[in-house]
């Protein structure tokens, strides 16, 4: 782990992007992945209104990920797991590697996510049988 430097984060200080992993979501990045040399990532994503998840099933290459909803909901369906319903104050630890999606969410869904790596790869997976 590299040295980490003092970093805080206002809601003014960075605003939404549509850049992100998933077109139907914006990210508000916090700093962390600079302050600590890129170990980890931690952003605000929300619902991008009138867009729909894809529900397209994929798993990341990382370390460590964790969501925690601050508004609305999300459903989530993991392999093996099934589906299950984050609502505000929810929080689930996705271990590495994890084959998972995003089926719906709310229109005013936002949660935290916190990564290890922050920058990691995507892969898309086929359906669990």
């Amino acid at each position: 782990m590299t040295d980490q430097t003092f970093q805080i984060s206002h809601v003014g200080d960075a605003p939404f992007e549509g850049q992100g992993l998933r077109a139907f979501f914006e990210y508000r990045q916090m700093g962390i992945d600079d302050a600590t040399g890129g170990d980890f990532n931690a952003h605000v994503i929300r619902a991008v209104p009138g867009r729909d998840s894809e529900g397209a099933w994929h798993s990341h290459k990382l370390d460590f990920q964790m969501v925690y909803v601050t508004k609305g909901w999300v459903i989530f369906e993991y392999a093996g797991q099934g589906e299950h319903i984050l609502r505000e104050g929810s929080c689930v630890l996705q271990p590495p590697g994890i084959v998972h999606r995003e089926v719906r969410h709310s229109p005013d869904m936002e949660l935290i996510e916190i990564t290890s790596p922050a920058v990691f790869e995507t892969v898309p997976e086929e359906a669990p049988s």
